[in-house]
């Protein structure tokens, strides 16, 4: 495991911009990176000094589990969702930049997404709340179109 962190600790500059997502959260919409491999997710938003407005990075990984986060070589202030299968938000922790404290989900999950911090709390979402996208999160039914 620290083969694989020490790449993290080099991490100089910001990774390329990463394929986006839309995911919906009430009547808000975010515009999310998605960071599915073990490399894009060990780098995340490092050296990043800015998130445009709505934009995060969604973590999406192969298996449910109790992930946690950490902020090296993160500079920007984030709140991070750990997300179920469902989409529903299990609980978000406030992370400050360029620290190493454990942020972690609550239970087993697949997916994180990162948002500017405070931006969750603005809007009045949390646990519970759901996030939308039937191709993203594998617990949600695709939308019936056409319907009586």
């Amino acid at each position: 495991m620290l083969a694989a962190a020490l790449p993290a600790l080099a991490q100089t500059a910001p990774q390329p911009r990463l394929p986006v997502v839309r995911l919906q959260a009430g009547m808000h919409i975010v515009q999310a990176e998605v960071a599915s491999t073990p490399r894009t997710r060990e780098i995340g938003l490092m050296m990043r000094e800015r998130l445009g407005p709505n934009e995060g990075m969604l973590f999406v990984f192969d298996r449910r589990q109790a992930y946690c986060f950490w902020m090296r070589n993160t500079l920007v202030a984030l709140s991070i969702a750990f997300v179920d299968d469902d989409g529903r938000i299990v609980n978000i922790e406030d992370m400050a930049p360029r620290t190493e404290e454990s942020h972690c989900a609550a239970r087993p999950v697949r997916f994180a997404l990162e948002m500017e911090q405070g931006w969750f709390a603005r809007r009045a979402l949390g646990p519970g709340a759901q996030l939308a996208n039937a191709k993203v999160f594998p617990g949600q039914a695709p939308l019936r179109k056409n319907l009586p």
